[in-house]
């Protein structure tokens, strides 16, 4: 059902915000010779699509950037201090590896004061990116050797199974992207031509995605992306979003966009049609690709599928296999049924 490895080389492979090589590549090397037009755009999204049956355009879209840092700095005994690339709870980084990817990827460890010299006031402060730093054990000179200033650093985690459900860093947005991967590898007669968009950036400001929606200016668009699923202790219903293993999630809105609701209308029938198991999603915070694909190149009818994914932006993340399954067939079913459906107001 699920590809395991595959998942796990794209959750492994590091592609901060503005240094996508890696997973570019990763990518790049299971769409080639299988889609019928293959390029990588100037800010370095990758557009692959496979012909359909009528000459209008369905555009997915999966971010492929991770949430990481970048080195600012590189004191006198070879401490790393460091800015974030996207948004991170500060509490959940204490003491978690990350590796710093320079003329050689080097292992560091996030490092702060310890608890045994805190004041009772620092003890109670909740800890921001600054009172961090890394240690990789090296000295500068050693250091220096392999990392400069303005490396790219990402987490260092591997990928695990628990019960039905993964356990990995970055599933926000890899989890995204090895749906889209299989969707569009799946398909073999989609209804329009159907581009499936692997995006930069969005970690930093839904960047590249708005840079290739102009590019391929679709008459129709789905964006894929995580939502919270907050269905753990301590949670009142209302804050939920979404539940692990009770489908995917067909997005009504987030702070960035409200979806087009004759989009919406068209996913709940195709997940209808199908038995498709799905949830709503109605996100009060946080923004997705969705937004900047909607509003290009004169505007286009946009909605997104979303994968119920807890811990999201910590670091480490979880999602149920069952509902990754269920994300890929509701795709596979609206690249088939979207050029027969009545989208008029």
């Amino acid at each position: 059902m699920i590809n395991i490895q595959l998942l796990s080389d794209i959750c492994r492979a590091p592609g901060a915000p503005g240094y996508e090589n890696e997973i570019r590549n990763l990518i790049l090397s299971q769409l080639e010779g299988k889609v019928d037009h293959l390029e990588v755009d100037p800010m370095g999204n990758i557009i692959a699509m496979k012909r359909g049956r009528s000459k209008k355009k369905l555009l997915f879209s999966a971010h492929m950037d991770e949430i990481g840092f970048i080195v600012q700095h590189i004191d006198d005994d070879g401490f790393i201090k460091f800015l974030p690339l996207g948004g991170f709870d500060p509490k959940t980084l204490t003491a978690q590896r990350v590796i710093i990817q320079g003329k050689k990827n080097i292992i560091g460890v996030m490092g702060s004061k310890p608890i045994h010299l805190m004041s009772p006031e620092e003890r109670n402060k909740v800890p921001a990116i600054k009172d961090y730093f890394i240690d990789t054990g090296l000295t500068k000179t050693e250091l220096e050797d392999f990392i400069s200033v303005g490396d790219p650093i990402t987490r260092e985690r591997e990928l695990i199974e628990m019960g039905d459900c993964i356990n990995a860093k970055s599933l926000d947005n890899r989890i995204s992207v090895y749906a889209l991967l299989q969707a569009i590898l799946e398909i073999s007669e989609p209804s329009l031509d159907t581009y499936a968009v692997f995006s930069v950036q969005e970690e930093v400001g839904l960047r590249g995605a708005k840079v290739a929606a102009h590019r391929v200016q679709a008459d129709y668009a789905i964006n894929l992306d995580t939502t919270i699923a907050f269905d753990v202790p301590g949670s009142q219903s209302y804050e939920i979003v979404t539940r692990l293993g009770q489908g995917t999630a067909i997005k009504w809105m987030d702070s960035s966009v409200l979806c087009d609701q004759r989009l919406i209308r068209f996913l709940k029938s195709c997940a209808v049609a199908k038995g498709i198991p799905w949830q709503p999603e109605l996100l009060p915070a946080g923004g997705t690709d969705t937004s900047v694909v909607q509003q290009a190149a004169g505007g286009c009818i946009a909605g997104a599928i979303s994968i119920p994914t807890r811990h999201i932006h910590q670091v480490i993340e979880m999602v149920n296999r069952n509902d990754v399954r269920h994300t890929i067939d509701l795709c596979l079913e609206a690249m088939i049924k979207i050029d027969s459906y009545d989208f008029s107001f």
